[in-house]
């Protein structure tokens, strides 16, 4: 049986892939920031019928929430197969980078990029002893620069610049670390669930959490060591 661990995973996007991954036979950890919370979210599973599910308590902004999660991950298990980089936040309103405050964007930047990494180096040692592992970071079609730059563009994705920009940021992390890795045999490769209806966006999205979490449960099952550095979404490649 495989382990996965998912930060960001007692709602949302992030449970609803720990559940698909279950019920494809894999132990998933899912990682919350609030014991109480992920305790609920494993409740709810059981009561679905899965039980190779662990919650583990994880801020990824926190470099010592994020240590001692993975010396929890390391009492329990000798390799992780698949690590997925999900949690992340939104930001306060205005986002244009004109008015932006710093502050919100620090505090974004922290959590979906920063906590990314950190979350990555202290797992990373965990992942390289198993014999298939895959690094998968939870990106967005917002943060797609050939899509801001695209004559046909989005314009309502100017309204999260702060947003954008962090997974712009989280791209050319997953770049860079599936180059550094390449050799090593870790694929690493970027996701975007969509627009998905989630308390990330006041649940405006025109996705369920159920299709949101294809992509993701799908690059998760499918990994394989010559597909690395990629983002893709549920058609195929999305353009950097």
């Amino acid at each position: 049986m495989k382990t996965v661990l998912i930060t960001g995973a007692n709602k949302g996007i992030g449970f609803e892939t720990a559940r698909q991954l279950a019920q494809f036979n894999y132990f998933v950890y899912l990682g919350s920031r609030d014991k109480k919370l992920g305790l609920e979210a494993i409740q709810k599973l059981n009561d679905l019928g899965i039980n190779n599910v662990e919650t583990i308590v994880i801020d990824v902004a926190d470099i010592n929430s994020v240590r001692q999660a993975r010396q929890t991950l390391e009492s329990k298990i000798s390799s992780l197969d698949i690590l997925i980089n999900n949690a992340a936040i939104a930001g306060d309103q205005p986002q244009n980078f004109s008015e932006c405050k710093l502050e919100n964007l620090r505090a974004i930047f922290d959590v979906n990029f920063f906590g990314a990494i950190q979350t990555t180096q202290e797992f990373l040692p965990l992942l390289r002893k198993s014999s298939q592992p895959s690094i998968i970071n939870v990106s967005s079609e917002v943060g797609s620069l050939a899509g801001h730059s695209s004559p046909n563009r989005n314009l309502g994705r100017d309204k999260f610049h702060a947003y954008g920009s962090s997974k712009t940021a989280l791209n050319a992390f997953t770049i860079m670390l599936a180059n550094e890795l390449r050799d090593a045999g870790v694929v690493v490769n970027s996701v975007t669930p969509g627009h998905t209806a989630t308390d990330l966006n006041q649940f405006q999205g025109t996705k369920t959490v159920e299709q949101g979490a294809v992509p993701i449960v799908k690059l998760a099952t499918q990994a394989h060591t010559d597909i690395t550095g990629k983002f893709f979404r549920d058609e195929g490649e999305v353009a950097w």
